[in-house]
């Protein structure tokens, strides 16, 4: 089992940055690939980022390409989401997701989901 808790998110100007932190209850982070995912209000959640587990391949949404950075510490079970160059449609509830083997961009292939943590970019 495991068990995902997000933190980092907030309020935030159009241009700012924030970094999303996503840790890990697990005996074996490394095994797992990771991902942040996002739904804003009244749509359905999509991808944002994805990182494998072994050599830490990292895949984007054309949304975040070139503005967003995931990243991984194994050492601290966390999973973390760099985001610049903030948008108000950025706004959403974040979430990262866990799931062993391949990383995905398909949220069905995600085993275990962490809460959410509220993103909201003022213009």
């Amino acid at each position: 089992q495991v068990q995902l808790v997000e933190s980092g998110g907030g309020l935030v100007q159009a241009g700012g940055s924030l970094t999303l932190s996503c840790a890990a209850s697990v005996r074996t982070f490394s095994n797992y690939a990771m991902g942040w995912f996002r739904q804003a209000p009244g749509k359905e959640r999509e991808f944002v980022a994805t990182i494998s587990r072994g050599l830490g391949n990292r895949n984007y949404a054309d949304s975040a390409k070139g503005r967003f950075t995931i990243s991984r510490d194994n050492a601290k079970n966390t999973v973390y989401l760099q985001m610049n160059s903030l948008k108000p449609e950025d706004t959403a509830v974040y979430y990262c997701a866990a799931k062993t083997y391949l990383s995905s961009t398909f949220i069905s292939e995600y085993d275990y989901w962490g809460q959410g943590t509220q993103v909201t970019v003022s213009s």
